[in-house]
């Protein structure tokens, strides 16, 4: 159906699209894309759009149509009988139990995400983070590490448990794209991006769609975003991420004066720090706090221990109290790994070497030359430069310095510069000449762009700032919007100065035009070189540049050297969607026909949040000026996920001009000492080596002279010395703690992956779910389940609900589903508990079993001498709310379990595994056996609750409540010394304005009194914060209870289960299995039972019954005993984890157990080699087993 047949259909049935779209279940964006042709229907939907094409033939126009969704009946209307359906009331149980995976697999996440976790994510994530019931944390691992990967497996684990539903992300405005893309991509969390203008169309944190947010810190500190974030009508969100966190910057000036910036404010009302000004204060504050950032200290302590005092804004009240924090709440609260720590399993290093190179090049000399032109720009700048820094000309040194950074880039560049300086001269001398700017006016402007620079709001960024801290202006890169601004910076003082420096700029321009004409440019001929060299051509690169013009130089040159359509380009100009365009291009193929980028031309906005590493060339076309830039370009490509075993970085240097000197010293230098240590560390730290001085104020004092050239080269020599590499890594282990830890944990980590291999639920668990849940739903999986498949539906409407969710997919994936992970969404969708149709067919399927589930059903358990009621029950631990206690004002989950318990005739209760209903029969009809359960059902079933809310939610809630009560001493202790603290600090402050007072300092009289009100404020505020505290704790009870499905089991009345347990089969079968394993020098370990199971590392009923190793080999192996021959019946959790482990899984068959003379047959994967027929359970015919079974 094209785009104008869905117009003239919505047309003819006289609808609005907002009415057609409610009628047929989509969103109005959904069906406007729709009608544009943006993009098409899935099947699905074209079966929506038939149904209402056939309505409209008929005469069918009502604007809307109700949802022919069977609704469920009320819960409690029906009586518990036994006469519901058994499959109906597994798949009600099976769904909830697959959406509590963690229970089965406590790494469940990595089963249903797009990543393997690496050592230090899984002991950051599940070792440090996961255990902590209230998460405040500062992650700051070393760059590329995969900190989005480790936030996103935390959200993840904790929205399957229930911990968390509201998640707001705030990251620096270039990273946003990245973090939704990474999210959806890797773990299929849907994130929404926020933006300033979305508040003007209602409050976007208000909402379904505002539970998972991401938003840049500078949208959201502005006004109308603030505002909307205090409304009361939002709901608080559980956790609260900051990414690149030290740029929540908050200083302290040599007086005592505390000075944060906007963005600390930001985060303070986030993390729910008291007393702010009423202009940043929130209703409400995150329960769960995490930092982010690869560089924690900058070199100044308190901006670090500002970013501590966010996460126990209460524990660390003053910088005193953080020095006195203790190494293990430090602990809990941190964790830092450097990149030489990181390896992976099997312990080798995760990050290849890094191979640095420096190309120089020398200049074009004659009359019309890049030299000439150097020698005369040079000049120029020296001129106006050293006239500026007599006057103190902040705006006009700046204007100046443009040019001599443009000048090292590239001719066109500084021919960019020279016309926009050009045109400013010659426009204000045009407005003085005419009158229409006074010369007086036009000299308080120059003055107020002084001033401007005096107080850092027109910086060079560029040398200031990093590549993350730089953002945009009005569509450009902030560098260049402060560079055009400063461009009209002058020295001038009058309108004939003025005149002189037009007609030297006109110079100057003309020069570099005839330059350029020429089309001989030095640094591009060198380029040109390397990309010739055999060991470059035809491999995917990577050059950088300062400067969109040069960006503009070097794609127009490539093209020209036959590159046509193969460079792709990326600067700060982009939005994060034509960003993302570019960097999907350049990581397309581009040999043998590939449509792929070859050449990828980025300026520092494409080493932010970029990750590159399927390239491993990277060119620095222009070297930066400020040295932590040149570590993040490095950090696109030196990274996890780099499959050569070295990276290569190629600098391009003028080395023989006197701002080249430097920057090759450095670059030099850099080498030298890498190869002196060994190590790569060198490249980590050289932005942190120049914190207390500017590199680029090295290059801009080499200008003066050659003589000044080769002192700075010196000085930048000195500055750069292995030792003080050295003294750096030792005062970062001071601060940090001695790293380490990842190495040492390597076998216990190899030992708990092998386990959760064998505890895992995907794809096998998910497979059986869906084959036994489509039939409810009333539809069909059609194809092969080992691939993919379609859903064709039984009956019209059946999944109008699954549209608004599709619309999420490529179109091309619509209707092509998966159990196993794809390597891209457009081949299928992932059904994955947490995946967003995979829940909505979950909900569908429990809506038509709820009824099942309520009434009960029959099932049978051939190993039971008696019958038992077994119930399926959804638990809750809950911290109560108290409104008058500030913080505690919301009630809040603290843990949610799904729980099995086993009922008796005599009405006593046990806990039982939730599987364990995998392992039973359907059955057909009552037994007499369970009269007294049938006659009495519903008080047996208030019973079962009883004993649920009584004894076994009671444990869970005592349990957490004793673990919060053995934090609670910490606590209480911790805040005593803090409070100390602050009452000391707070009492020296005092007696210092007391006598500045006494001695006639009339503006320390208003001080004493606002410390003396302080102090009063404290004590009262000790006291609440420890009545918080304490009462958190008693807070602590049992939630709700709620039984969603009941089952009557009874024993097998099958003669052959009679005779089985009768003769001991089973018995008879492990004995035999057992030797026959030991004989081949196994170590085997029988987990048939509960309890055994539980001493292997398994679930209660891992799904086989022998555990054995050999070396080389595990197997997880089934036991099954026959009397004589016959049919093998497997259990759904049997058969299930066959799926699962496919090899490692092998099904051991004792025929004959009642002769003396018993026979073993052994199959490997009897998932792929059997053929299963579906009685309620999984059958295996004899001759099956008998012809695919292997040798002894």
């Amino acid at each position: 159906m094209s785009p104008g047949d869905i117009l003239k259909l919505r047309q003819s049935l006289h609808l609005t699209q907002q009415q057609f779209a409610d009628r047929l279940g989509v969103s109005f964006v959904t069906l406007n894309r729709w009608e544009n042709g943006q993009t098409r229907p899935s099947a699905l939907g074209l079966e929506k759009l038939r149904q209402a094409a056939a309505e409209a033939l008929a005469g069918a126009t009502d604007a809307a149509t109700p949802d022919r969704t069977t609704a469920p009946a009320p819960a409690g209307q029906e009586s518990l009988d036994f006469l519901g359906d058994a499959n109906a009331l597994r798949v009600l149980v099976e769904g909830e139990r697959l959406s509590y995976g963690h229970l089965f697999n406590p790494a469940f996440a990595t089963e249903v995400s797009r990543i393997d976790p690496l050592p230090h994510q899984r002991i950051a994530v599940y070792d440090r983070m996961l255990p902590q019931p209230r998460l405040r944390f500062l992650l700051a691992d070393d760059a590329g590490a995969g900190k989005t990967i480790m936030t996103g497996l935390y959200v993840r684990e904790c929205l399957t448990r229930r911990t968390l539903r509201r998640v707001l992300i705030v990251a620096p405005a270039g990273l946003v794209g990245n973090w939704q893309r990474e999210l959806h991509r890797l773990f299929r969390l849907e994130l929404r991006i926020v933006a300033s203008a979305d508040a003007k169309q209602g409050n976007p944190f208000v909402g379904d769609d505002s539970d998972l947010v991401v938003v840049s810190i500078d949208s959201l500190r502005s006004p109308r975003l603030f505002a909307a974030l205090r409304d009361p009508a939002v709901t608080a969100y559980d956790l609260v991420v900051f990414d690149e966190a030290h740029k929540l910057a908050c200083h302290r000036d040599p007086d005592g004066t505390i000075r944060p910036t906007e963005r600390y404010r930001l985060a303070e009302a986030l993390a729910g720090v008291r007393d702010l000004p009423d202009a940043y204060r929130l209703p409400w504050s995150a329960q769960h706090l995490l930092l982010l950032t690869a560089t924690p200290h900058m070199g100044k302590p308190y901006p670090y221990y500002a970013l501590w005092r966010l996460l126990e804004p209460e524990l660390l009240s003053t910088p005193t109290a953080f020095e006195h924090f203790p190494a293990a709440s430090r602990q809990r609260c941190f964790i830092r790994r450097v990149k030489e720590e990181m390896v992976n399993l099997h312990g080798d290093p995760l990050y290849p070497a890094r191979w640095c190179d420096t190309h120089s090049y020398d200049l074009g000399q004659g009359e019309i030359s890049e030299q000439t032109l150097y020698n005369r720009t040079t000049a120029y700048i020296n001129n106006y430069y050293n006239l500026a820094r007599v006057l103190n000309r902040q705006a006009a040194r700046f204007a100046v310095m443009i040019f001599q950074r443009r000048l090292a880039s590239s001719t066109w560049a500084l021919l960019c510069s020279l016309r926009k300086r050009l045109a400013k001269l010659e426009a204000m001398i045009e407005a003085i000449r005419s009158g229409r700017i006074p010369e007086d006016e036009w000299r308080a402007q120059q003055m107020l762009l002084e001033q401007k620079a005096a107080k850092g709001k027109l910086v060079d960024a560029l040398a200031d700032q990093t590549a993350d801290e730089e953002g945009t202006v009005h569509g450009q890169e902030t560098h260049e919007a402060n560079e055009d601004e400063a461009l009209g910076a002058f020295l001038a003082t009058n309108l004939a100065e003025l005149q002189t420096e037009r007609d030297e700029v006109r110079g100057l321009l003309g020069l570099a035009e005839a330059v350029h004409a020429q089309g001989q440019d030095s640094k591009f001929q060198r380029l040109r070189e390397l990309l010739a060299d055999p060991e470059y051509r035809d491999e995917k690169v990577i050059i950088y540049t300062e400067h969109k013009d040069t960006l503009d130089f070097l794609k127009r040159g490539l093209e020209g050297l036959g590159f046509a359509g193969q460079v792709a380009c990326v600067h700060g100009g982009m939005g994060f969607v034509s960003r993302d365009a570019e960097v999907e291009r350049f990581r397309a193929p581009h040999q043998h026909g590939g449509e792929g980028a070859r050449f990828f031309v980025g300026t520092d906005a494409a080493a932010e949040g970029i990750n590159l590493q399927f390239c491993w060339i990277l060119i620095n076309y222009d070297i930066p000026w400020n040295p932590a830039r040149l570590e993040q370009r490095m950090g696109r490509i030196h990274r996890y996920g780099q499959k050569r075993d070295r990276v290569a970085i190629l600098n391009l240097v003028a080395g023989a001009t006197r701002e080249g000197r430097v920057v090759k010293t450095l670059l030099d230098k850099l080498e030298e000492i890498r190869n002196e240590l060994g190590s790569d560390k060198v490249f980590d730290v050289v932005g942190r080596m120049f914190e207390d001085v500017s590199l680029a104020d090295y290059v801009r004092r080499a200008v003066d002279s050659d003589e000044t050239a080769d002192r700075e080269a010196m000085a930048v020599a000195g500055k750069l010395t292995a030792e003080q590499i050295r003294a750096l890594a030792a005062r970062e282990e001071s601060l940090y703690g001695r790293g380490g830890e990842i190495t040492a944990e390597l076998p216990r980590l190899r030992e708990a992956l092998a386990i959760e291999e064998l505890r895992r639920l995907l794809p096998g668990y998910v497979r059986r779910y869906l084959e036994h849940a489509a039939p409810l739903i009333g539809v069909d999986l059609v194809g092969d389940l080992e691939a993919d498949f379609m859903l064709r539906t039984r009956r019209p409407g059946v999944l109008e609900r699954l549209l608004p969710v599709l619309d999420s997919y490529p179109a091309a994936a619509r209707n092509r589903f998966s159990v196993y992970p794809t390597a891209d969404e457009h081949e299928a969708i992932y059904l994955h508990p947490g995946e967003p149709v995979f829940e909505r067919l979950t909900a569908l399927a429990a809506e038509q079993a709820s009824v099942a589930g309520r009434r009960g059903a029959i099932f049978t358990d051939p190993g039971s001498h008696a019958p038992y009621l077994f119930h399926v029950a959804r638990l809750s631990v809950v911290r109560a709310a108290d409104p008058g206690v500030p913080g505690l004002g919301r009630a809040e989950v603290i843990e949610q379990r799904l729980v099995g318990i086993k009922q008796f005739a005599d009405n006593r209760c046990e806990e039982a595994p939730v599987e364990q209903l995998l392992l039973l029969r359907p059955g057909r009809k009552h037994a007499p056996t369970s009269v007294a359960f049938l006659v009495h059902s519903d008080t047996w079933r208030l019973a079962a609750a009883q004993y649920l809310q009584t004894e076994v939610l009671r444990r869970l809630a005592q349990v957490q409540e004793l673990a919060a009560q053995a934090r609670l001493g910490e606590t209480e202790t911790l805040l005593g010394l803090a409070y100390d603290y602050q009452e000391l600090e707070l009492a020296v402050a005092r007696k210092e304005y007391t006598r500045k007072a006494r001695a006639g300092d009339r503006k320390a009289e208003p001080e004493v009194e606002r410390i003396r009100a302080r102090q009063g404020a404290l004590k009262e505020r000790r006291r609440q914060t420890l009545t918080q505290a304490r009462r958190e704790v008693a807070l602590i009870q049992p939630g709700t209870v709620e039984i969603l499905a009941t089952a009557l089991v009874q024993p097998s009345q099958d003669p052959a289960d009679i005779q089985a347990r009768d003769l001991e089969v089973e018995r008879i079968a492990m004995e035999i299995a057992t030797a026959a394993e030991a004989a081949q020098g196994a170590d085997v370990r029988d987990v048939s039972t509960p309890a055994k199971a539980r001493l292997a590392g398994l679930n209660d009923y891992p799904g086989f019954d022998l555990f054995s190793k050999r070396p080389g080999d595990e197997r997880g192996i089934e036991v099954k005993g026959r009397v004589g021959t016959g049919e093998i019946e497997m259990t759904e959790n049997e058969w299930a984890k066959a799926c699962n482990l496919r090899g490692r899984y092998w099904l051991y068959v004792v025929f004959d157990c009642g002769t003396p003379q018993p026979r073993l047959l052994r199959v490997q994967d009897p998932f792929q080699k059997l053929i299963a027929n579906a009685k309620g359970t999984v059958v295996l015919g004899y001759g099956d087993i008998a012809r695919v079974a292997e040798a002894l």
